[in-house]
């Protein structure tokens, strides 16, 4: 006799978020398929990818009310919300960040990319040798 494997099934957005609540994750809806991952002093903002699997928009250190994202000045790493309120980074804001995103792609059942796993990834590098180009000021 054979034996059929079953196909597996992946999982919804929606059962993805409850793996996350589930981790330990506060998690709060922002509209039609986007919801508000946080934990402790980060957040992210996860969005559900048709088709695919749900892609992490936004991830860093929240400041009152924004996700304040990680930028890299060139001679010092800095926290920078929507809007351009800026805060120097700490080594435990960088380890707290990093694991963060690390656990959040675990409970969201995302693959961990052996480059991103290195240490802690720059949204932006604006150094100041670029100010005034490309929209930098």
């Amino acid at each position: 006799m054979f034996f059929r494997r079953q196909t597996p099934k992946p999982p919804t957005f929606a059962e993805r978020v409850e793996a996350a609540r589930a981790a330990g994750f506060h998690i709060e809806p922002l509209g039609t398929g986007r919801v508000r991952a946080r934990r402790d002093q980060c957040a992210a903002i996860v969005e559900d990818a048709a088709g695919s699997s749900p892609r992490i928009e936004r991830a860093g250190l929240v400041l009152g009310d924004e996700i304040a994202l990680l930028v890299d000045g060139g001679y010092q790493k800095f926290f920078v919300t929507p809007q351009g309120r800026r805060k120097p980074a700490l080594a435990a804001e960088l380890k707290a960040l990093h694991d963060f995103e690390e656990d959040l792609r675990e409970a969201l059942g995302l693959p961990s990319l052996y480059n991103e796993s290195l240490g802690t990834r720059f949204d932006l590098h604006v150094y100041d040798r670029l100010k005034g180009r490309d929209g930098h000021q």
